[in-house]
């Protein structure tokens, strides 16, 4: 069986920038108590009129350009997402109609924070099997939709965005084997609640004693599974919930220096499925991680699920 690689990157955030100051107005907090606790600084938020759909296809666009196919190549599109408000026809039927794909397989993928990486997986696995030769796998949410404004505890943590990468079938693989699993006796850690009008809410120090008690064993894992150790990394790409969670894996992982690590929730906030996906893309972009260099990619979220592998970076 051939493996994949990603080919392409592509991103996009709102225009809005909000900051803790602007939060500071709203509800009980302060820029120094949100950097304290979460080290955001601000966070975009689209607007009213712009949808899941919009942000999707404007990263999806910028990915499919950069890889240099047509989009009659495509024979795959999934999109990752928690916050699409449209059922069906889904968000990657609906980008792959924006885009021009004559004849894709398109669905959405809902495993909250972790879904980019499970996409990726889904997307690797269909072209391992020879199901198509070109995927496109897009995280995008409007957080900003499920958001409790009037909660200090969760509304300084969430923001809006897409990343989107496109997969090519490839002799050499440039996406290793994913780690991947659930703990569903923990499932309403991360969770939407309330059917009608649904928002964002977690138990804070659940999530935080497990992620960093488990993460690095799954980040070895994902290693172990590739053929490579720790010292081989490049970049590392967790999911974007809170920088004292990244900081405190990291220095269990004990990398060398001059490993890339992540830090975009710092300007981007959490953004749950498009986390990992924006901030990889923005690494590439600024030309931080070779091309060809290996980057552990690493989520968790609502389920309370989890996924990670090494990919290559375009």
């Amino acid at each position: 069986m051939p493996g994949s690689r990603i080919t392409a990157l592509g991103h996009y955030q709102p225009t809005r920038v909000l900051t803790n100051d602007d939060l500071s107005a709203m509800v009980d907090t302060s820029d120094e108590w949100i950097r304290r606790r979460t080290g955001i600084a601000a966070r975009r938020i689209a607007a009213p009129d712009e949808t899941v759909t919009d942000m999707a296809t404007a990263a999806a666009e910028k990915a499919l350009a950069a890889s240099g196919l047509q989009p009659c190549d495509i024979g795959l599109v999934t999109v990752a997402t928690c916050t699409a408000i449209d059922r069906c026809p889904s968000t990657a039927a609906q980008v792959a109609a924006r885009l021009g794909l004559p004849a894709p397989v398109a669905f959405d993928l809902n495993n909250g924070c972790a879904g980019f990486c499970t996409a990726l997986a889904c997307a690797d696995h269909s072209i391992r099997a020879g199901a198509t030769g070109h995927a496109l796998v897009i995280g995008a949410e409007k957080m900003s939709d499920v958001t409790d404004w009037t909660d200090r505890r969760t509304c300084v943590l969430l923001g809006d965005g897409a990343g989107a990468a496109v997969l090519s079938a490839a002799g050499d693989a440039g996406i290793g084997p994913v780690v991947w699993g659930s703990d569903p006796t923990r499932g309403d850690a991360v969770r939407l609640v309330d059917d009608w009008h649904p928002h964002f809410a977690q138990e804070g120090q659940t999530v935080f004693r497990w992620a960093t008690g488990e993460l690095p064993a799954i980040a070895r894992e994902a290693c172990a599974r590739a053929g490579l150790a720790l010292g081989d990394l490049a970049g590392v790409v967790t999911h974007q919930a809170n920088l004292r969670i990244i900081d405190a894996v990291i220095r269990q992982l004990a990398l060398p220096d001059g490993v890339v690590i992540a830090h975009d929730v710092v300007e981007s906030g959490n953004t749950s499925a498009a986390s990992v996906p924006l901030a990889l893309s923005k690494l590439a972009e600024r030309g931080e991680i070779p091309s060809g260099a290996p980057v552990l990619l690493l989520a968790f979220g609502g389920g309370l699920s989890w996924a990670g592998q090494i990919v290559a970076c375009p």
